[in-house]
């Protein structure tokens, strides 16, 4: 649960670094510097816990969860960069926290009764704070419209990349980490040049793009860790309380207002924290 949590919290950071980023330069090109450094990460922690080969289970499986976080990270950096951050984050992680869940519960998790108080309670948790952001008039409406659809598009993406990713190999291996990095600049790199996308960027986004990158290695490699010792419902769920981290820096950062409703989601989001680790 530790490690859930831990996992969560550095993702929003990472969201809100990557935010920050695809407002002053492209999204797929943010994504891509923020991979290449998630990708170089990924190799260094190969390097310090994985020394040992890697296999064709890691591959699938590590691949399809890099396509289709790569998916979720160019919708989530559209949708950021258009909307208000405290809004679009924790909309896509309603809609990730609901894959791990019932992927979980499918391939045979039981959860106590406490612990499903909790996942809903936690659900709900994420749902109140989304409530927070700025819904605007007019334009605004509909730009904001459009950014609520991203984001539920890229929580879909993101919940993929949670199961996929805990389907891997029960060998605390970090090489799934580098296929999915792998496949994810694959896919990039071929839209692209598809579509013909200049990846040049100047020095102000690509800071935080790449420690965009280093963070959301960082916290895969704890929900990696996390997964293989707990049930993929409640890793899963636990691990997409991020938006918590990436709403606080948002106001810390950006002075973005956080209303009583987003305050009582994180409240009642701590709330479900204690009735899993009650059960």
């Amino acid at each position: 649960m530790f490690l859930a949590l831990a996992s969560a919290m550095v993702l929003g950071s990472a969201d809100f670094a990557g935010g920050l980023a695809a407002k002053k330069a492209s999204a797929v090109a943010v994504v891509i510097l923020s991979n290449t450094a998630g990708l170089v990460t990924a190799l260094a922690l190969v390097g310090l816990v994985s020394p040992s080969g890697t296999g064709r289970q890691d591959v699938l499986w590590g691949g399809l969860a890099g396509l289709c976080g790569s998916a979720g990270a160019i919708l989530l950096y559209s949708a950021l960069a258009g909307g208000v951050m405290s809004l679009v984050a924790p909309t896509t992680a309603a809609a990730a926290a609901a894959a791990p869940v019932l992927a979980g519960i499918a391939l045979g998790d039981r959860l106590s009764a406490p612990a499903v108080v909790g996942v809903g309670a936690a659900l709900v948790a994420v749902l109140l704070v989304s409530l927070g952001g700025d819904d605007g008039s007019g334009g605004g409406r509909r730009e904001t419209a459009r950014s609520l659809a991203l984001a539920l598009l890229a929580g879909a993406g993101f919940g993929a990349f949670f199961v996929f990713l805990s389907r891997t190999p029960d060998d605390h291996s970090m090489w799934p980490l580098v296929w999915a990095r792998c496949a994810s600049l694959s896919l990039l790199l071929v839209m692209a040049a598809a579509r013909g996308t200049s990846l040049r960027m100047d020095r102000a986004p690509a800071r935080p793009a790449v420690l965009s990158g280093f963070l959301d290695m960082s916290s895969s490699a704890l929900f990696l860790i996390a997964v293989k010792h707990g049930s993929l419902a409640v890793v899963g769920l636990l691990s997409s309380l991020y938006p918590i981290s990436t709403v606080l820096l948002a106001r810390a950062v950006l002075d973005e207002r956080i209303r009583r409703v987003q305050l009582l989601g994180v409240t009642l989001a701590v709330c479900s924290v204690l009735l899993l680790a009650w059960s």
